[in-house]
This record gives structure tokens, sequence and C-alpha cells, in this order.
């Protein structure tokens, strides 16, 4: 009978443990990353969701292009196409890995930076038993002893916690489970706070990065189906930057600081929107301009045929001394000219307005694109001064001036390139056009003096200028299809030249086995990119199967890929020409460029 109390007494203590247990780990389980940091943090890394991530990326438009019968086939190493890929198998296990894991909440932040030593502190909720998290993590920890010699390895305990330290001078790794949480840090102490503030006996409850006043004013941006969240706080850095300046001049000027030390914080976020990606950036700071919105005019300029189309606000009359250092350092004393010819800052804004457009057509007929810069002019004569001024500067070369219409042009004839350029200058009383050719800029000209149909009017342009809110101060468009379209009728027969006429090209790549244009572009819808000034700090948004960063990076690679087919295909055309059994061909007479 005495048995009966004490199994009653040890199933009540059982079932409070696995109560306590199960309400501490939804605790945990349920606690945003922001809790789990210290109000000081530096920067951020938060992925909320892996498995969710993955499905959407695998909707989304660049990867259905990525998996086109044509395109695989053309990436497949040892088949066709590119045949000189790396093999990814390393890379599909962890991927397999970190399937079976089905990490939630990953995060890996910098907690601080100590006599130029980064503190880091990372971690994820996984799914299943610790058991089952240990034998993939522990396969990562092995990689991480394999590749540190010297490394040793113990374990320690800190408030019921085993907490596995490997340790190789100077570098740290502890790491411990809490959970269904894994966590890591470079530091010892940073991963027993990191363990005091989830287990909710931190000495200081509030000192914590969710409240922090700069990251709440971050994450009131962030949308809540992110993909990616990104948070920086750059306190530390306009602190040091702060420091420097102080230490190099003795009495700075009233309000004078940089960019950065005017941050209060910075942050980014990426998720995916009906097969696009779509990116947020957000710079805490106060606004730079007043009373001044972009109302985009410069559109009008644009063509059927143009793919890039960019407006903002910038201030060139209160940069001028600036742009002038870095062109003195680049050896090209460009806006020297203006002082030389007493021309002021307050004499540029006077001339000009604050909104810059650029407009690129490409049409079928030509082989390169043409590119435009725009100004609106507020004083012609002010304005008539300043381009003499510039182009006097320009001592090297011989400007050509005429005037048709009422406007005047100014040329100047490069040397001769396989590529024709002749920089061009068009000014009305109205408007600024720069070119690289004269051809397009009085195409131009003539278009800003009569309205008529073309970018403004594409139902393509709209419908992309319609997926983010109005600008106030930057805006970006680029029609992804028609560029591609274009750049593929100039490279491809660029490309089978060279590799029919040096075989190393052909070894690498395999241009009869490139996608159809047609293949890509239905894959490809416009990039746009907005930027305004809400409440507390600028929002740049940008929306398309890829971003503006990324496209940006993407046509700089593609841009090297087609010089240096032209620079084969030139030397290919070159070496055959010089061949003793080669038949003399005619010299082609260059192709005029529109």
């Amino acid at each position: 009978m005495r048995r009966i109390p004490l199994l009653i007494i040890a199933f009540a203590v059982a079932a409070f443990a696995g109560w306590y247990y199960w309400k501490v780990s939804l605790q945990i389980s349920s606690a945003p990353v922001s809790e789990l940091l210290p109000q000081r943090t530096i920067f951020l890394a938060h992925l909320p969701d892996f498995s969710r991530t993955r499905d959407e990326w695998h909707h989304c438009d660049i990867y259905q292009l990525y998996r086109e019968p044509t395109v695989q086939d053309f990436l497949r190493p040892g088949i066709a196409g590119l045949s000189n890929l790396p093999k990814t198998d390393a890379a599909a296990q962890t991927l397999q890995e970190i399937e079976q894991l089905d990490p939630k909440h990953a995060f890996l932040a910098l907690t601080a930076i100590d006599n130029n030593n980064p503190r880091f502190v990372g971690g994820f909720r996984f799914r299943g038993s610790q058991e089952d998290a240990e034998r993939v993590i522990s396969k990562w920890r092995s990689t991480v002893l394999e590749q540190t010699p010297g490394a040793k390895r113990e374990k320690r305990q800190y408030q019921r916690h085993e907490i596995e330290l490997v340790t190789a001078a100077p570098f740290t790794l502890a790491t411990t489970y809490n959970g269904p949480w894994f966590f890591a840090a470079t530091d010892l102490t940073e991963l027993e706070e990191l363990l005091d503030r989830a287990d909710h006996r931190a000495k200081n409850p509030e000192d914590t990065l969710d409240k922090d006043e700069a990251y709440r004013t971050a994450i009131a941006h962030r949308a809540s189906n992110y993909a990616a969240f990104f948070y920086l706080q750059p306190k530390i850095f306009s602190e040091r930057i702060a420091a420097l300046r102080a230490a190099v001049r003795s009495n700075p000027a009233p309000g004078d600081s940089t960019m950065l030390e005017k941050m209060r914080c910075i942050a980014a976020s990426t998720r995916f929107e009906n097969g696009k990606i779509h990116d947020v950036l957000f710079l805490g700071m106060p606004k730079l301009e007043h009373n001044i919105t972009l109302n985009r005019s410069s559109v009008a300029l644009g063509t059927k045929e143009t793919f890039f189309y960019l407006a903002m606000l910038l201030n060139l009359g209160e940069r001028i001394d600036t742009l002038n250092q870095a062109a003195s350092l680049a050896g090209a004393k460009i806006f020297q000219g203006l002082a030389d010819s007493g021309v002021t800052a307050d004499d540029w804004k006077a001339a000009f307005g604050l909104e810059l457009g650029s407009l690129a057509d490409w049409p079928s007929s030509a082989q390169w694109p043409s590119l435009l810069l725009t100004l609106p002019v507020m004083d012609a004569a002010k304005a008539g001064k300043i381009v003499e001024a510039l182009i006097g500067a320009d001592e090297n070369a011989t400007w050509t001036q005429t005037e048709k219409g009422g406007i005047r042009y100014f040329s100047k004839q490069s040397a001769a390139s396989l590529v024709a350029i002749t920089p061009t200058i068009g000014l009305s009383d109205r408007i600024l056009i720069a070119g690289f050719n004269p051809v397009s800029v009085e195409e131009a000209m003539k278009r800003s003096g009569v309205g008529s149909a073309g970018l403004f009017d594409s139902q393509t342009y709209k419908a992309a200028s319609r997926l983010l809110p109005a600008p106030t101060n930057f805006f970006a468009y680029v029609d992804m299809a028609l560029w591609y379209s274009r750049l593929d009728a100039s490279l491809r027969p660029m490309l089978l030249m060279a590799a029919a006429f040096m075989p190393a090209v052909g070894g690498s790549v395999d241009a009869t086995k490139l996608p159809s244009a047609e293949i890509i572009t239905k894959h490809l819808s416009p990039i746009v990119s907005s930027q305004r000034y809400d409440r507390d700090g600028y929002v740049a948004e940008s929306v398309g199967p890829i971003t503006l960063d990324q496209s940006a990076i993407g046509i700089a690679i593609l841009s090297s890929l087609g010089a240096g087919a032209r620079q084969m295909a030139g030397a290919a055309v070159t070496s055959w020409g010089a061949s003793p059994t080669a038949t003399p061909q005619p010299t082609p007479s260059p192709t005029p460029t529109p």
C-alpha cells in the first residue's frame, strides 16, 4: 500500500517535469531571434524558414529558366555547352543534410568587435531530436577539426547545458543545444550569454536587440513573408570615422559629417512574389532633399526600343569640388575648367535642375546600344557657359559646334576603333542631352520638343511601374527580354566565329549549344526599382526575375565576356587573314553606328 503514494508522487513529478520542459521548449521555439541577441548587435542575417524559401525559389522565374531542357544541356558538364564546370556533389550532399534538419529561424550575428577581433554567434531551430540533429552536425564539426591544424576539443558544463569547445588559437568555436535549438559562437562568453537569454535568466532582460529603437525602426519596413533579412547597425563604424575625422581636423565644421555617420540603421529583406524576387533596402537617416520630388519627365525621350531608363535626384552643384578631386586623381581635370572659367556651384544650381535622366536604346538594326544622359535646363545662358567650360578643359581634343533649329550641338570625334564613338552634347533652352553619337542626341532632341508614342505608352513599362510605390528620388527600369534578345543577336555570331577559328574556345564553350533567345526571354520580365523617403528613412525596392543589383553584376560579367569575344573574334580574323594558305579577302568597310 505504501508504494501507491510513492508512485503517484513519482508520476506527478514526471508530469510536472514534462510540462515544464514542454513549456520552456515552446517558449524557446517561438522566441524571436532578436530576443536571443544583445542590444549591441552590429550585424544580423536571418533566414526564417529554409524549406519554405527553397520551395518559393523553385517556383520563381529564374529557376524555371534554369530548369529549361536546353539550358540544362548547355550547363551539363561533359555533354554540351560548358564542359569545364566544377562538380557539385559536395554541395548537393550538404544541401541534403540541411533539408534533413529542416532549419527554422537560422541566424548569424556579429555581436561585438573588440581590438579588431569580431565575435559571432549563430544558430537555428531543427526538426526532430537532438540525437538526429547531432548525426548531421557532428559531420560538420569534424570537417572544422580536419581543416584546423592543432585544434583541441573539450566539453564543458554550463547551467545544465553541455558545450562542445574547439580551440586552435586564435580560433574558437563553441557549440551547444538548447531544446530544439542549436547554437554556435566564436567566443565562449558570448555563447553563455546567449543561453542565459534563451533560458530567461539574463541579468538585464531588457538588454536585447528587439528593445533597440533603431532595430525596431528597421523591421517596421520589413514584410511579414520575407525569405531573408539583414540588419546592420553602423554606429560603431560611424564613431570610428568621427574619431578619425576629429584627429585629422581639430575644428570640424558643425553638421559636417559623412553619409554613414547620418545613418541610424541599414536593413534589407528579400521575398518571392508571383515568381519574381522582391528586395527592400531601408536606410534609417534624415531626409536629404526638401520640397523636391522626382517627376520622371525624361521618360518622354524613350522609344519602343528603349530597354533601360533611369531617373534620379542628383545635386551636382554641391559636388563639383568632390568630382574635380576624383577626376584629378584619375588624371583628367574635367571639372577644373569650371573653376578656371569662374563658374561656381551656385551657377550650376541656377543653370540645371536636379533630376538626372539616363536612357539606353537598342534598335534591332544596331549592333550596339546607344546611351543618353539628360539634365533639365533652368537658365540656358548659364548652362551654355558651363558646357563651354567643360569642353574647354579637354585640351587634347577638338570639339565642333553647330546649331540646328535653335539647339546647340557640341561634338568630338574619338580615335578610330571597332565601335565609332562621337561624344555629343545637345543644349536647348529646356534640356541638355549627352550621348555617344550625334544621331541619337539629335533624335532625342526632336522627341523632347513633341510628344511621341514610345516608352511612356508601353504597356510593359506601365505594368512594371505599378509594381512599386511612386518614387520620390530614384527610379530605374530594365526590359530584360529586350536587352537579352539584342545581346544574343550581337554576341552569338562572334562566339561562333571565335569557336571556328580558335579551338580552345570551343573546348570550353560550345556556342552551337547556346539556348535560343526565345527560350531565355520567355522567363525574363522587366526589372523595376523605386526609392522614396518614408517616415524615418529611405526605402529602396526592386522587383524582377532578378533584382537591380543582381542584374548590374550580371551585365558587368556579360559585358566582359562580350569584350573578350570581340577580341577573340578579331584575333581569329587577323590570324586567318595572315595565314599563307588563306585566300585574300576584300577588306570590309566599317559598319556605321546609328
